[in-house]
């Protein structure tokens, strides 16, 4: 069929020409060999212990998510491998409609020895209340379907309001999605709520103009020790007198359109302030002077883990350089005051930062020259930072005193690669790969 010619230039005069086509119209019986290989072994008879270890190492996919549709894949190999991929499948749950919920109470029944597996599996439940979409999720089927999941420790619950017909525009700005009414938890909601698992992480991320939505949620759990709160800022309702929030907070996170007020957080962190057990402080967006120093003022000394947007200001970098016990600081401005690295605690474990072509970067230079204990750096390339004439300088520092470097563009990985699992009961590990790094120790561990 075909024709390679090699050339052989032994000699200037003469070429050696080699024939190698092939013949694919003539038809050979292969001989056997005897191969000298190891015999295969059935994927039924590998270890189950090896292949639980091959799927939690396979868990989370390149986008830091659970891997759902290689574990769906598994859950078809065999009967050995499926139960173990299923619970895997369902240790993190979404419902966005009431389909989906139908679909999950009947997975989960717990009249059978499979619904039973699969709902003792559930550790995390994303929930949306969209009262804007046809067929969405209901407050009851929410609160039904926490119900069924005794090992539930974390809620990721997202409220969306209702807007005025014909006036709903899809990828509308989030302030004019924060217009709309959403109606407040009703008593039946709250009573299954109440008698479902103690969550111990709460994310509540409000689209709506429902101030005291998640108030209600926190009435619900006194169990709670990490609280994430998106969108609509939280306000404690004048007419009523609200004795201090019961739960002592470890972990803190703050996205709000306009920052909370002061009387909010007094309210929320009186408990965690007595008890010395906020640990970890993130606040996504610039806050005042007034909102640091108060937090800093209140938490300073238990503080291990503190993020802010930046860090340019003396204000700032005097209210950082006040939490002493510091052991993960994070920023993503590309440019931060000199003075919080030179002042850095000397137990700091783990610093992230921007980086761009006019990011100073010789004070960070002799933070990792001088912290011990320092063991990663996480690295936000804005712009052209990637062509900073010291980072050479910085990676080979890092290399030689034994840090992890590690950088990226896209601020939704650095993210996820600095922020681990929230605090868990102590039935159960953290999740850990080495993508989704964790620096930050478990109040336990401390």
């Amino acid at each position: 069929m075909g024709l390679f010619k090699f050339m052989q230039h032994s000699t200037p005069q003469r070429a050696v020409e080699f024939d190698v086509s092939f013949d694919l119209t003539t038809t050979y019986t292969p001989r056997k060999r005897h191969s000298s290989r190891a015999p295969r072994v059935p994927i039924n008879n590998i270890p189950i212990e090896v292949v639980l270890h091959i799927l939690e190492a396979a868990y989370y996919d390149d986008d830091h998510k659970p891997d759902a549709v290689l574990l769906s894949n598994c859950t078809r190999v065999c009967k050995a491998w499926s139960a173990h991929a299923q619970k895997l499948l369902f240790r993190q749950v979404s419902l966005y409609s009431q389909t989906a919920y139908v679909a999950f109470s009947c997975a989960v029944d717990r009249t059978t020895e499979r619904g039973r597996m699969l709902s003792d599996s559930v550790l995390r439940m994303r929930a949306v209340l969209d009262h804007n979409k046809p067929n969405g999720l209901s407050q009851l089927s929410f609160a039904y379907a926490a119900t069924l999941c005794p090992n539930l420790y974390e809620l990721d619950l997202s409220l969306y309001g209702c807007g005025a017909p014909g006036n709903d525009v899809v990828g509308s700005p989030a302030l004019e999605r924060m217009r709309r009414p959403a109606p407040s938890f009703d008593d039946s909601t709250l009573q299954l709520l109440r008698a479902g698992p103690r969550i111990t992480a709460l994310q509540f991320s409000n689209w709506s103009e429902n101030e005291e939505s998640v108030i209600q949620l926190l009435d619900v759990w006194p169990s709670i020790k990490s609280l994430a709160i998106t969108g609509t800022s939280p306000v404690l309702s004048p007419e009523a007198t609200h004795a201090p929030f019961p739960c002592a907070l470890e972990e803190l996170r703050i996205n709000c359109q306009r920052q909370p007020s002061l009387d909010f957080l007094e309210w929320l962190l009186h408990s965690s302030a007595e008890a010395g057990s906020l640990r970890a402080i993130e606040l996504e967006r610039e806050p005042s002077i007034e909102m640091l120093d108060y937090l800093v003022g209140n938490h300073a000394e238990t503080l291990h883990s503190l993020a802010l947007p930046s860090c340019s200001s003396h204000e700032h970098a005097q209210a950082v350089i006040r939490c002493r016990e510091l052991r993960e600081l994070r920023t993503e401005s590309a440019w931060s005051s000199p003075m919080v690295y030179r002042r850095i605690p000397d137990g700091i474990q783990h610093i992230s930062l921007g980086l761009d072509l006019d990011t100073s970067l010789q004070t960070l230079l002799d933070v990792v020259k001088e912290r011990d204990y320092l063991e990663a750096l996480t690295v936000h390339i804005w712009g052209n930072g990637d062509r900073h004439p010291h980072l050479p300088a910085l990676q080979m520092v890092c290399a030689y005193r034994g840090v992890e470097l590690r950088m990226t563009r896209d601020v939704r990985v650095l993210r996820s690669m600095v922020r681990g699992d929230p605090v868990v009961p102590t039935s159960f590990p953290r999740i850990k790969t080495l993508e989704n790094f964790q620096l930050m120790r478990s109040a336990s561990e401390v």
